[in-house]
């Protein structure tokens, strides 16, 4: 039997944890903290990040970094931020023959990086995977029919991980196109703050969809100067991710999109809660990259300035909509 861990107790850890049960792997669940592992324990139930469902009981869940890691397959499921600290963390304890997923969506700050190249960095010879799609972690949870994407740079590997994951409601694509999975994973979350402040300003249905087209053209740019395939962009971790993430309030990144567009002003209350809400980090990673890259980012580039620049949102709206209009299609 397959021994899977996953580090990181939230809501998207706690429903990974679900996903790996389900497809009859023994399971373990690792949180930083050895009260919330001993509450979790008391009540099969993460009532902190996902309270009403039900933990199995035959779901192992610890405090410690060494039990959690000893397993075939880990699933890394921290915030982006936290994941080099995490990796310097259990670099001591991996088993080199083990397989590392990660399940963050994001790009370093300060770096440039993506998470699968932060763990090159650090472990360079670990099998490093990355697992991304429109899911969101209740759905998830509660056993809706999901699928996700799931990469690895060797396709056979993909196919293995991605059936040791999968169950009926549960479907995982292999992939090995690295690059446009975690580009796409990241960027969505930027143009999701963008649908948000849209949506807040009263722009319809129409102009969410041309934000969420223009976005999309954003994701594959930056993903393609990276080396990314094309057809990636369509699949569940391109467009399902960013369609789900730009039209649904469960997204946290659409909601703070939401709250800001409706304050018109940005805090730095509203930024201090909002470790969870990746876009806040990868607007501006992604526009630092941009530009190394010499890559156009306009939307990714207008949520920037909101958010880390104090520029207003009107004159950033009335910037994207006097863009000059390019060809549709650019020719390799």
């Amino acid at each position: 039997m397959t021994i899977v861990s996953v580090l990181g107790s939230g809501a998207w850890g706690t429903a990974l944890a679900l996903v790996s049960h389900r497809a009859d792997n023994k399971t373990v669940l690792w949180t930083r903290d050895l009260q919330s592992a001993e509450h979790m324990e008391k009540y099969k139930e993460n009532q902190r990040a996902l309270p009403g469902i039900v933990l199995p009981p035959d779901l192992t869940i610890t405090s410690s970094l060494k039990e959690a890691l000893k397993a075939d397959i880990i699933l890394l499921a921290v915030p982006a931020q936290t994941v080099r600290s995490l990796i310097e963390k259990i670099k001591p304890y991996i088993s080199k023959n083990g397989y590392l997923v990660v399940c963050s969506k994001g790009i370093e700050i300060g770096t440039g990086l993506l998470m699968t190249e932060i763990i090159y960095e650090l472990l360079p010879e670990i099998s490093v995977s990355v697992l991304s799609g429109p899911t969101f972690a209740r759905d998830v949870a509660s056993g809706q029919p999901t699928a996700a994407t799931l990469s690895t740079r060797e396709i056979e590997t993909s196919r293995w991980l991605a059936s040791t994951l999968s169950s009926q409601n549960f479907r995982v694509y292999p992939s090995n196109d690295i690059i446009g999975v975690e580009v796409s994973g990241a960027l969505k979350n930027v143009i999701a703050i963008a649908a948000g402040i849209a949506t807040a300003r009263g722009y319809g249905d129409s102009a969410r969809a041309s934000l969420i087209t223009r976005g999309l053209a954003e994701i594959t740019r930056l993903g393609m100067a990276k080396g990314a395939h094309p057809e990636t962009f369509l699949g569940p971790s391109g467009v399902g991710d960013i369609v789900l993430t730009c039209t649904s309030t469960q997204s946290r990144n659409m909601s703070l999109g939401i709250t800001i567009g409706h304050k018109n002003i940005v805090t730095e209350a509203m930024l201090k809660g909002c470790l969870l809400t990746e876009g806040v980090f990868t607007a501006k990673a992604a526009v630092d990259l941009a530009s190394i890259l010499e890559v156009e980012l306009p939307i990714c580039k207008g949520v920037n300035n909101i958010l880390h620049r104090q520029s207003p949102i009107d004159s950033e709206i009335t910037t994207l909509l006097s863009r000059p209009l390019k060809t549709e299609t650019h020719s390799h």
